[in-house]
């Protein structure tokens, strides 16, 4: 599979949502974000899955804006702060109500452990493509050097430090969140480990 492959929708829904990230998030951040669409597109592609790519391509410009200083929530997970950022921007864009619901859906479902196709196709390629690109969970997923490519085109800059800091700091905050059982769970060694992560020397 080529990046030429991947499905990625130019409407103006979509060109706002890469502004808003651009916006209020570091250059690490949004590169993130874009490596987590395009993973988790051409996961879709490679699984012949049916997916929405204009819906996953906001949920996916959106999942972390819950880690912002301008919209990080005192008490609330991240992930929900998110999907209510997400959900605000759909009503803005004049999107339905059931299609802002699911935005919502797909950015706190990003969260979960796994996600069923079944239940969200969106849901379930936006959390294998984050859980790969922040932890390196589940490589064989894509095909072979597809990754590599998207991170040649999208590169991690501070991304581990600025990321694990961020998930630190959730956790301290908010003990009972799925970020701090993902600290918990190691989620800072596992991005300074990332196989994509630049290495020195």
């Amino acid at each position: 599979m080529l990046q030429s492959d991947i499905p990625v929708p130019d409407s103006a829904a979509a060109r706002l949502a890469a502004e808003t990230c651009r916006h209020f998030h570091s250059e690490a951040l949004v590169h993130h974000c874009q490596r987590s669409y395009l993973l988790a597109a051409a996961l879709g592609v490679h699984q012949a899955l049916s997916f929405d790519p204009e819906l996953l391509y906001v949920a996916a410009m959106f999942h972390d804006s819950g880690l912002a200083p301008a919209f990080d929530n005192v008490t609330r997970p991240f992930e929900e702060a998110g999907g209510d950022i997400g959900w605000v921007f759909a009503a803005g864009a004049g999107w339905r109500a059931e299609r802002r619901q699911r935005v919502s859906e797909i950015i706190v479902r990003h969260m979960w452990r796994s996600v069923e196709p079944a239940l969200d196709a969106e849901g379930h390629l936006l959390e294998a493509a984050t859980s790969f690109d922040i932890a390196g969970a589940n490589p064989q997923l894509w095909p072979a050097g597809l990754a590599a490519a998207i991170t040649e085109r999208y590169p991690r800059l501070g991304l581990a430090a600025e990321f694990g800091r961020c998930f630190a700091d959730q956790a301290e905050r908010k003990p009972d969140s799925n970020a701090a059982r993902s600290v918990r769970l190691g989620l800072v060694q596992a991005l300074a480990e990332h196989p994509l992560e630049p290495r020195s020397g």
